[in-house]
């Protein structure tokens, strides 16, 4: 930083701040295990010394906090992927289940966006479409923090619901689907070629939150690209122009992952399962009647307080991918 010359590009200088104060958290957060283990050696040793059996709940409270503390900035050495530290952009899309599976995706919204309030990023709707008669029928979120890609593309896939629906006048339980996808939202303009006639192009009035402008004019932007089936859209700007550019941001980025992967496992890591959004494919179950239950198939990890998880409490579930990430990583090496 004290270089001549290092604020003269400002994209090369940010980058070397975010650096910086990546690399000053990190030890901030090692000083602070250090010190809370010195805290807790030191209660430990008074304890022993004056056979004072009442500092017992005061260490267990400290090791019970210092354990958490660990246990986070642990999962945060597995966050070494490419794009890990990037914002990340998130898409919901109703799946089987009619007017529940729009409630369902708008649960799902709710859950993500209380999850990411709770990490301190910021969130921001890029596309937004109403369902028929309540809920979602799909939205594009960015979210904007550190690591927010890395911690959600735990996320890729389809998410099950079994509750007694409220839309279901014979008050069965019913299942519904909801498919999740999740790609990093690259900052950089990358380096790939797209054909004019590969795209189709469409306009179409902006819905949901906005105020009159954006339910007035037809400023929304979706970019289908043909060859490989990707659709992108955006409605959030306030012009076309300005929507169009982020929808072909978002087509290039996915484009490029794309063109990153070599073998159909990774590039399925990118773009999320490519099932069905039905029964047999989902990734997590969230049971609500007849028992309240939360469960991850691909790491058997469970929550039973359904409530809690969809009140943003998605922490488990992401530690638990990403350490059986890690084994599978390992495996293979």
């Amino acid at each position: 930083m004290e270089a001549p010359g290092f604020w003269d590009d400002a994209d090369k200088s940010q980058e070397a701040m975010k650096e910086l104060k990546s690399l000053k958290d990190s030890f901030e957060k090692y000083n602070e295990l250090k010190q809370g283990m010195d805290d807790i050696e030191t209660l430990i040793a008074m304890a022993d010394e004056e056979n004072d059996e009442s500092l017992v709940p005061e260490v267990e409270e400290e090791f019970n906090v210092f354990e958490k503390k660990f246990d986070a900035l642990r999962i945060g050495t597995l966050l070494s992927g490419e794009y890990d530290r990037d914002n990340a952009i998130l898409t919901l899309h109703a799946g089987a289940g009619g007017t529940e599976a729009c409630d369902w995706c708008q649960m799902l919204m709710r859950m993500y966006t209380r999850w990411a309030e709770s990490k301190g990023y910021k969130t921001e709707v890029v596309d937004y479409l109403e369902g028929d008669e309540a809920g979602v029928k799909a939205v594009t979120i960015e979210i904007e923090g550190e690591n927010a890609y890395g911690y959600l593309r735990s996320e890729h896939g389809i998410h099950r619901l079994v509750r007694i629906s409220p839309f279901n006048a014979a008050g069965k339980r019913q299942t519904s689907f909801v498919s999740c996808d999740v790609m990093p939202d690259i900052e950089e303009d990358v380096d790939v070629e797209i054909n004019d006639d590969d795209l189709r192009i469409d306009t179409y009035r902006s819905s949901g939150a906005g105020g009159q402008h954006i339910n007035k004019t037809s400023s929304a932007i979706r970019i289908t690209h043909l060859p490989t089936g990707i659709v992108v859209q955006c409605q959030n700007e306030r012009s076309q122009h300005q929507n169009k550019d982020k929808a072909m941001q978002m087509l290039k980025a996915k484009l490029y992952l794309l063109k990153k992967q070599e073998n159909a496992e990774k590039t399925s890591d990118i773009r999320g399962d490519v099932k069905d959004v039905n029964f047999g494919s989902q990734i997590r179950s969230y049971v609500l009647q007849p028992y309240t239950m939360v469960k991850d198939h691909r790491t058997n990890e469970e929550v039973g307080n359904a409530q809690s998880v969809l009140d943003g409490n998605i922490d488990p579930f992401i530690t638990a991918y990403l350490k059986w990430q890690a084994v599978k990583a390992d495996a293979r090496e």
